[in-house]
């Protein structure tokens, strides 16, 4: 039996060299992993870049179209926080009174955000590696753009949920020509203004009396991770050197 396995892939492995040198360059589509590292919250309750972090970790997917065109999917959770002491509200945030700010009554609050997420990513450079890829960079960074979902759960308040919108850069580096390393840090700008919601009344929306839009005075957050990925999914294409 394990004659007939060393057989067959023996022929196999002959099989793809024999197409290899006929003029045909072996690739891969798609990639999988995960990534770990920091999220933070931006909203009434203060926060800021990297402010208050939690912990994160996400899994991914990839679609390589070409060289410099991605499309990734990511099913990720991560921690928010954030407090109210030392900021300062208008007395009458609807009076238009220049009467100043009085402090804020402390508030804190700590919650677990699901995000689930589809995001276009371009790459600046070719991205590739080995003989096979000549012309490509083995390391890129690129921008990102997409569309998701986000879900605050926990910490005494009911689940809010809402659209988000996530913008950001990173940069990818092919360790191996099936193993990929990289960093990326994004703004979620979502719909809810309840991602902060510890279950106290009154609930902190619109402490300064600015009108809300669609993605205007609500909550976001930042997610800032490294990340492994594996290409699978091989794809053969006419080689045109």
């Amino acid at each position: 039996m394990l004659r007939r396995l060393a057989i067959i892939a023996a022929v196999a492995a002959t099989a793809v060299t024999a197409r290899a040198q006929n003029g045909e360059l072996l690739m891969y589509q798609q990639e999988i992993g995960g990534g770990i590292g920091l999220s933070s919250y931006i909203g009434d309750a203060g926060g800021g870049f990297l402010s208050r972090p939690g912990f994160m970790g996400t899994l991914l997917w990839r679609y390589n179209f070409n060289p410099r065109m991605v499309l990734k999917a990511n099913l990720g959770m991560g921690h928010i926080s954030g407090t109210t002491k030392g900021q300062f509200y208008p007395t009458d945030a609807g009076s238009e009174t220049p009467e100043g700010g009085t402090p804020a009554q402390d508030r804190r609050f700590g919650r677990n955000i699901l995000d689930l997420g589809l995001q276009f990513e371009f790459n600046f450079l070719g991205y590739g590696r080995g003989e096979a890829y000549k012309g490509l960079s083995p390391w890129t960074p690129y921008l990102l753009a997409g569309v998701g979902v986000t879900v605050g759960m926990g910490g005494g308040g009911p689940a809010a949920g809402g659209m988000n919108i996530p913008l950001g850069v990173g940069f990818r580096y092919k360790v191996r020509p099936r193993l990929n390393l990289g960093l990326e840090w994004t703004v979620r700008f979502t719909t809810t203004d309840r991602l902060d919601d510890n279950g106290q009344r009154p609930l902190l929306k619109d402490p300064y009396g600015i009108k809300s839009g669609m993605f205007k005075n609500k909550d976001c957050y930042m997610l800032a991770f490294v990340f492994i990925t594996y290409d699978i999914s091989p794809k053969y294409r006419k080689c045109n050197n």
